[in-house]
């Protein structure tokens, strides 16, 4: 079939023949391959991408001028343009799954499947690429910019895009049917404490609480499993700090946002290079924050020896701080927490669990419910049983998966202070106290 037959069987039913459309934009990109190199066009992008992308429409319109395109009218001349400047220089099938603001996960099984989370729920899309190759330019195009490379010798590899979306690349020989991609994606603005309690994640209490711990200076690991709504959280947490605290943050793969607080220093880690060096840890950024006279530090997730480093400075007068980590209850955490310290320093365990009694002040539990939402489902905090020589949680709050409300069972003693700390009255803290020893919340 020629290209005029192509494209006047395609007229103007091209929405119910994307077939046919997909032939058409490789028609397309072929032709404009030989008025202007494509990959020249993308390293241009780099220094000029607004000359790049015109340079390329110019070639569309050119390629367009021929006998073979004269069926084709104004409307799928701008689609299959605009598609293709998609596939050269932004993120080809993926940039409708980028751009909507809706979807907070975009997986891609292989060039055939892609999938979607949208409200916690796992979508197959229609989406797919024409082959392996198409998918690996585009992981090139995304890690290119970035330094960063993937291939046989280092199949597995994590970036950071520029909208702070954060990416994950598996390919052979480890992704055996792969190339595979899974994209994080975060809400172009941050959502606060005030917004997560209009969503139900957070009770008007909790939410209370967890400000009064900020403002006051209490040290808060945020814990739960992938996808839980930790990162959410640290980051409603970061917003109540007062802006006149210098705030440093540390980060394997930097997504936290800080829109409006004044002095925020980020940092984050680096891998190795093709050579095999250049590496940036965790926990060497724990150590250099210490040099950097910080108010508050805030890893972004503790998951190895950099344990060790924040304990210590979470025990030697930088309070505040805040940090997330992997595991499946607040006493899951504490394990977590001390099996991290001994990757690094063979101490006893009792000595381990102290710091981590005396350091971390709350320890908040997020969970994922089966229809994709996200709540706070514990409040804990720690201390040392001096004749158990072990850490153990105290409860403040309970609430149950697919419950609306949780079950208070016991307040922290240091509210009382908050009033010295927070925008808040010695009636506010009592009458807070009250709800939270109400019946419905006790039973």
């Amino acid at each position: 079939m020629t290209l005029s037959e192509r494209v006047q069987r395609a007229g103007n039913s091209i929405e119910e023949r994307p077939a046919d459309e997909g032939l058409l934009l490789q028609t397309l990109r072929s032709q404009v391959q030989s008025l202007v190199s494509v990959d020249e066009l993308a390293q241009l992008a780099v220094d000029n991408p607004k000359r790049a992308r015109s340079e390329l429409r110019s070639a569309c319109r050119r390629a367009f001028e021929g006998l073979a395109w004269a069926y084709a009218d104004q409307e799928m001349r701008i689609r299959l343009t605009d598609q293709l400047v998609d596939a050269v220089f932004g993120f080809g099938v993926l940039e409708d799954l980028i751009s909507d603001e809706a979807i907070t996960e975009i997986m891609v099984n292989g060039p055939d499947v892609v999938y979607i989370e949208r409200d916690g729920v796992l979508e197959r899309t229609d989406k797919r690429f024409a082959d392996a190759a198409e998918l690996r330019a585009l992981i090139d195009r995304i890690l290119g910019p970035l330094g960063r490379r993937v291939d046989e010798a280092s199949p597995l590899v994590n970036a950071r895009l520029p909208q702070g979306h954060r990416v994950n690349v598996v390919v052979s020989p480890v992704g055996l049917g792969g190339p595979y991609v899974t994209i994080r994606k975060f809400a172009s603005h941050v959502i606060t404490l005030e917004e997560m309690e209009l969503m139900g994640s957070v009770e008007p209490e909790v939410r209370m609480l967890l400000e009064w711990a900020v403002c006051m200076r209490k040290s808060i690991a945020v814990v739960g499993g992938t996808g839980s709504g930790k990162t959410t959280l640290l980051n409603s947490l970061s917003c109540v700090i007062p802006h006149r605290e210098r705030i440093v943050t540390i980060e394997d793969s930097a997504e936290l946002r800080f829109l409006e607080h004044p002095h925020v220093v980020r940092m984050e880690a680096r891998p190795v290079n093709a050579e095999g060096l250049g590496e940036i840890t965790i926990r060497g950024l724990v150590i250099n924050a210490l040099r950097m006279r910080p108010d508050r530090i805030i890893v972004g997730e503790c998951r190895g020896s950099e344990a060790l480093d924040m304990l210590q400075a979470l025990n030697t007068g930088h309070d505040g701080s805040l940090t997330t980590l992997h595991a499946n209850s607040p006493e899951d955490s504490i394990a977590r927490l001390t099996t991290m310290v001994r990757y690094e320093a063979d101490l006893p365990v009792d000595v381990i669990e102290a710091n981590i009694a005396s350091a971390i002040d709350l320890v908040v539990q997020m969970r994922r419910s089966p229809d994709g939402s996200r709540c706070v489902s514990d409040v804990v905090g720690l201390t040392f049983d001096h004749d158990e020589r072990r850490c153990v949680t105290v409860p403040y709050y309970r609430r149950a998966v697919g419950k609306e409300r949780g079950v208070w069972e016991k307040t922290p003693d240091w509210v009382d202070n908050a009033p010295l700390y927070a925008s808040v009255s010695k009636e506010e803290v009592e009458q807070w106290k009250e709800v939270c020893s109400l019946p419905f919340y006790l039973s």
